[in-house]
């Protein structure tokens, strides 16, 4: 019997091939839940949910409409939500004093009012089911404790993330809502594949990790699943699955810099 038998969930952000999204949303059905996969494009989401044997619903979380909509959906077909767990994001890379003030209206909508969207509305729908309770997890950064640099706006922004789950598991903890914040650090993925090509970047990041390499979207589903289970008696927390780089801090732009240039000069030596 798996650890979710018999609950449902909803996973905002699944909607690319292999993302994080999908990773949690495979393990969650793995474990046998009913899940309700969301994101901006129909087409892998109809895919995956197809897979899993799930259902799948469109939304944009900056649109404050769309997020009530898809909590409303998952109502609906599941009869109740569990769990809700946000994984959209923007690893915006801009120099504090060059961000554009288009750049900084799309990370605000996007991760901080798309937070606020889905916390209001999953905090709503589990307030209103019988019995209450259920689990909202959103996802931020290691960066939010081991400062990178030209990240002010994303930083910020998933600081604010962190805050608003801290604020539902205190209101609405009385009601068996649990809310907690998981942070990866240098995850490869989809959105992270271009960086993983460029030449001794990984080398500049390795080093960080006391357990000996980065951490995985599987590692990040698995706190994920213990988060969501009844096991976790956790709420308002931060739980961090990047095999400690808090502790030794993100490389920063010099030691990229070199790293990058000493693996350059190598490949252009060879």
């Amino acid at each position: 019997m798996g650890q979710l038998e018999g609950k449902t969930a909803v996973i905002l952000g699944a909607a690319s091939p292999g993302n994080m999204g999908q990773v949690i949303a495979r393990l969650f059905a793995a474990e046998g839940a009913r899940v309700m996969v969301a994101g901006r494009k129909q087409t892998p989401l109809a895919d995956l949910a197809s897979e899993i044997g799930g259902e799948y619903a469109l939304c944009d979380i900056t649109s404050h409409g769309e997020v009530n909509a898809m909590a409303d959906k998952a109502c609906d077909v599941f009869g109740r939500v569990d769990i809700a767990i946000n994984t959209t994001g923007w690893g915006l890379l801009a120099n504090t004093l060059e961000i554009t003030q288009e750049q900084l209206d799309q990370i605000t909508d996007l991760q901080f009012k798309g937070v606020h969207h889905f916390a209001q509305a999953f905090v709503r729908v589990m307030s209103e089911q019988q019995p209450t309770g259920g689990s909202i997890i959103s996802l931020s950064s290691a960066t939010t404790k081991a400062l990178i640099n030209n990240h002010m706006a994303y930083i910020a922004s998933k600081r604010a993330g962190e805050a608003m789950m801290e604020c539902v598991a205190n209101d609405f903890g009385h009601l068996g809502i649990k809310a907690n914040t998981v942070s990866p650090a240098f995850t490869e993925s989809p959105m992270t594949s271009e960086s993983f090509q460029v030449p001794g970047l990984v080398d500049a990041f390795l080093p960080r990790y006391p357990l000996g390499r980065l951490n995985t979207s599987e590692d990040v589903a698995h706190a994920c699943l213990w988060l969501s289970s009844d096991r976790a008696f956790v709420t308002g927390q931060n739980i961090q699955p990047n095999g400690g780089l808090t502790l030794r801090g993100n490389p920063q732009a010099r030691d990229i810099e070199a790293a990058v240039g000493a693996a350059m000069a190598k490949l252009q030596d060879g």
